[in-house]
C-alpha cells in the first residue's frame, strides 16, 4: 500500500485543526488570496469528502483539480484544504492553472477582445447592414466598451448580428487549446503520477518579463492540487478528483469586485466571458466527483 493511502486508512473521524496564521497558497505570482471564514466553511463541507475520494483512487499520487467560475474562491479553498492535508499527514502543494495560459493576462484579455470584435464586425460587413454610419456608432461603443451589451441592441439590429457573431467565435477561444496550454498542464501531472521530482513549473506574472520555470521538490508530495477555471475542462488528463465550485456568473462577478483582481469587472464584455466559462463548467458537472454550492452546501460526493 502506498504512503498515501496507508495514512488515508490510518485517519480515523476528522474534525478540522486549527489553521496556522500564515497559510501557504498557489503559485501564481503576484496572485492575492484572501482567506475568509466563507471559504474555510466550505473546505470543512469539501473536506471529509475529499478524504473518501482520494481512497477511492488508490492512487498513490493525486491530483484534485478546484475549478470554478472566475473568482469563486478557488485559490483560497484549495489553499485550506492543502493546509488540512497537511494537517493529516499527507503532504500537498497548490498549483495555479493561471500559470498556463498561452499570453500573459494583459494580451489574453486583448486577444479575447480581438476575437470577439474582429468576427462580429466581419458578421456585419457580410450581413449587407454594414456602411459608414454603422461603423460610426460602432466606433462609438468601442470607446465606451458597450458593443458587448445587449442592451444596447435593442434599437439596433445591426449590432445583433455583430454581437451574435463575436459571442460564438469568442466560445470558439475561451477556454480552447488556442487561449491555455493543456499539453504542458497534462504533462506536468503524468510526470507527478510517475513519480518524478523535482519537476519544473511555469511562473507568468502579469508583464511580458514576468515569466520563468521553478523546479519544485514533490518527492514528499502525495496531493497536487490544481486551482484553475479550466480545470474541469475535457482537454485536461490526469485529475482524480474533480472538484467544482458551483456558482452563477453574478455571484463569482461579485467576488471579482471584492478580489480586485482586475479592472472592468462589471463590464458587458465581462460579463459575456463569465457566461461562456459558466456553460464550460455545466458541461463538466457530470465528470466532478464533489460539488458544493455557493451556500455552502454538498451538492454531489456526499462522505460516509
Amino acid at each position: 500500500m502506498s504512503r498515501l493511502q496507508q495514512t488515508l486508512a490510518a485517519l480515523g473521524g476528522w474534525t478540522p485543526p486549527a489553521l496556522p496564521a500564515e497559510i501557504p497558497h498557489g503559485d501564481m505570482p503576484g496572485d492575492k488570496v484572501c482567506i475568509g471564514d466563507e471559504h474555510i466553511r466550505k473546505a470543512n463541507v469539501i473536506f471529509p469528502a475529499l478524504l473518501r475520494a482520494l481512497r477511492e483512487t488508490g492512487q498513490s499520487k493525486a491530483v484534485v483539480a478546484v475549478f470554478g467560475g472566475s473568482g469563486v474562491g478557488k485559490s483560497e479553498i484549495a489553499s485550506v484544504l492543502a493546509a488540512y492535508l497537511r494537517a493529516a499527514g499527507i503532504g500537498s502543494y497548490v498549483m495555479s492553472g493561471d500559470n498556463y495560459p498561452r499570453r500573459i493576462p494583459m494580451y489574453n484579455d486583448a486577444e479575447r477582445l480581438s476575437v470577439f470584435r474582429a468576427q462580429g464586425l466581419k458578421a456585419l460587413a457580410a450581413s449587407g447592414q454594414y456602411d459608414d454610419g454603422v461603423q460610426a456608432q460602432l466606433s462609438a461603443l468601442w470607446e465606451t466598451g458597450a458593443d458587448a451589451d445587449p442592451a444596447a441592441a435593442a434599437d439596433k439590429p445591426w449590432l445583433a448580428v455583430y454581437q451574435a457573431a463575436g459571442r460564438a467565435a469568442l466560445a470558439g477561444y475561451l477556454g480552447t487549446a488556442r487561449e491555455q496550454d493543456y499539453d504542458e498542464v497534462n504533462a506536468i501531472l503524468s510526470a507527478f503520477h510517475a513519480g518524478e521530482s523535482p519537476i519544473w513549473l511555469k511562473r507568468m506574472g502579469r508583464t511580458e518579463d514576468q515569466r520563468w520555470y521553478s523546479a519544485v521538490d514533490f518527492s514528499d508530495i502525495d496531493v497536487l492540487l490544481l486551482e484553475w477555471t479550466h480545470g474541469g475542462n475535457e482537454l485536461l488528463r490526469g485529475v482524480d478528483v474533480p472538484v467544482l465550485l458551483h456558482s452563477t456568473p453574478e455571484e463569482t462577478r461579485e467576488h471579482r469586485r471584492k478580489r480586485a483582481r482586475d479592472g472592468n469587472t462589471d463590464s458587458p464584455f465581462t460579463t459575456m466571458v463569465l457566461e461562456i466559462e459558466q456553460a464550460e463548467l455545466e458541461r463538466a458537472i457530470e465528470r466532478v466527483k464533489i460539488m458544493v454550492s455557493k451556500s455552502g452546501a454538498l451538492m454531489k460526493g456526499a462522505a460516509e
